[in-house]
């Protein structure tokens, strides 16, 4: 940088310390030169001094804005990283909705497919007294007492048996089915014991449920694939307020869910 105002001081005192030498110059003259020196001097060294404090501030102000880009670069790097962990976990998490997606399509498929089976081999049976229906993703085959039991009895009428062994007959050969028989009664207790020994409407469920169990694993159902249980009165699907309403509630339920270990597998992984 250059600094033409010293340059303009400068010259007048190397003009004064050449006049020192000129015989003709008095001595007012010298010392009134040599304060011009002086002063000139003075204000070359305040010159040069803020020169040196402004390239000081410049310097610091350099390394400065170096350090704030070199923090936003590093900020910015950052981001970018967590940018692209989070797409692709994004990524990895779509993968497997995706694939949940499909499983489920495929179950509502199979669930869809499994209840026009059972239904095709259970034809011609009274409506009243068999259905077939899909709920929750399942599907229920709900026999009436009247089909399947005389009152408070467990063993099963033959009419009954015939749509057992058909509903295993359409089945059997199916391994990724798991079969709930639910037993079902109306609120009116038992009194005293039944000819099979049921003591109550506990009894009376679980009894008819395992009695339906074994024919169904008799007629070819891997006893793996079937569990019989009793709900007694405790799950009606009306108010057992009239005869017709508790005729209704005495029932067994067949409840046919397709087996889902594709998609709790996907669930569980990390």
């Amino acid at each position: 940088m250059k600094f033409p105002l010293i340059s303009r001081f400068l010259a007048p005192a190397l003009l004064g310390a050449t006049l020192l030498a000129l015989p003709g110059c008095n001595k007012k003259e010298i010392a009134a030169l040599q304060q011009q020196n002086a002063e000139l001097a003075k204000t070359r060294d305040q010159l040069q001094l803020e020169k040196a404090n402004l390239a000081a501030e410049k310097e610091r102000n350099e390394a400065a804005l170096r350090n704030n880009l070199l923090n936003k670069n590093n900020q910015v790097n950052q981001l970018n990283q967590n940018l692209g962990d989070a797409e692709q976990d994004l990524a990895g998490k779509n993968a497997r909705i995706a694939e949940m997606q499909r499983i489920l399509e495929q179950k509502d498929a199979a669930t869809k497919a499994l209840r026009k089976k059972v239904s095709d081999a259970l034809l011609g049976f009274n409506a009243q007294d068999l259905q077939v229906n899909v709920k929750n993703g399942k599907v229920y085959v709900s026999l009436s007492e009247q089909l399947l039991f005389k009152s408070g009895s467990t063993k099963v009428d033959p009419k009954g048996q015939d749509a057992l062994k058909k509903l295993a007959g359409a089945l059997k050969d199916n391994k990724d089915v798991n079969v709930l028989v639910e037993g079902h009664t109306d609120n009116v207790p038992i009194k005293g014991q039944t000819a099979s020994g049921a003591k109550d409407n506990w009894d009376l469920s679980v009894m008819r449920a395992t009695e339906i169990t074994r024919l169904l694993t008799s007629a070819g159902m891997d006893p793996a694939q079937v569990t019989p249980s009793g709900r007694a009165e405790f799950l009606p699907v009306v108010a057992n307020d009239t005869p017709q309403n508790k005729a209704m509630n005495r029932r067994t339920d067949i409840i046919l869910t397709p087996k889902l270990d594709e998609l709790f597998s996907i669930l569980n992984q990390n």
